[in-house]
C-alpha cells in the first residue's frame, strides 16, 4: 500500500514518520528511536523500557479489546483502529470508547478501507487521521469534498457544529 495517503482535517500529512512494525524488527525499531506502530498484543508484552511513550503506537485489531490499553494510554501518542472492510463497523465502537469512555488524548487513526462516505461519522467518533489508500476518497479529501450530514441523533465523541442537533445533548463543551 505505496500509494496510502495520511489525511487530517486540515490537509494531508506530507511525511506520516509513524510505520507498522513486524514482531522480528521491534527490537531494532526501539533501539533507532523511530515512531513505530504494533499490534496490540504485541504491546502488552512489551517492557515498559520498551515503551517508549513518543514513539510507540498501537494497532487495534477489530477483535481487541481495547479496554486492555486503560492502563497504558496515557503514554500512547497514537492508536490505530483497523477496519478490515467497509461494513465492519467495530472500529466505530473502538474509537468511541477510546475517547468517550476511556478519555484518550492522543491521535487516533482509521486504517483499512477508509471510504469518504465514512469519514464523516469516524469523525464523530473521535478519529482525527486517516490512512487513506482508495483512489476515489484521496481525489475528493484533496479538493476538499467531505461529505456532510445535516442530521445527528446519536451521541458523538466530538462537539457538534450544530447547535440544533440532538447530538450537542451528550457531549460537554467546553467553556472558552
Amino acid at each position: 500500500m505505496s500509494d496510502t495517503k495520511i489525511w487530517k482535517t486540515d490537509g494531508f500529512v506530507a511525511d506520516d514518520p509513524w510505520r507498522i512494525i513486524s514482531e522480528e524488527n521491534i527490537p531494532q525499531a526501539i533501539e533507532s528511536n523511530a515512531k513505530i506502530l504494533v499490534p496490540l498484543h504485541l504491546y502488552l508484552e512489551l517492557s515498559d523500557a520498551e515503551r517508549q511513550p513518543e514513539n510507540t503506537g498501537v494497532i487495534v485489531l477489530p477483535d481487541d479489546d481495547v479496554s486492555r490499553l486503560e492502563p497504558h494510554l496515557q503514554y500512547l501518542a497514537l492508536i490505530a483502529v483497523t477496519f478490515p472492510a467497509f461494513n465492519d463497523g467495530r472500529a466505530y465502537s473502538q474509537a468511541s470508547l477510546l475517547r468517550s469512555r476511556l478519555g484518550f488524548g492522543g491521535e487516533l487513526r482509521a486504517t483499512g478501507d477508509v471510504l469518504i462516505d465514512q469519514v464523516p461519522l469516524m469523525l464523530r467518533c473521535g478519529i482525527d487521521s486517516f490512512a487513506v489508500s482508495n483512489a476515489t476518497a484521496i481525489r475528493r479529501l484533496a479538493e476538499g469534498r467531505l461529505p456532510g450530514i445535516s442530521a445527528h441523533y446519536q451521541p458523538s465523541a466530538t462537539p457538534s457544529s450544530a447547535t440544533g442537533s440532538y447530538a450537542w445533548r451528550h457531549v460537554q463543551q467546553s467553556a472558552d
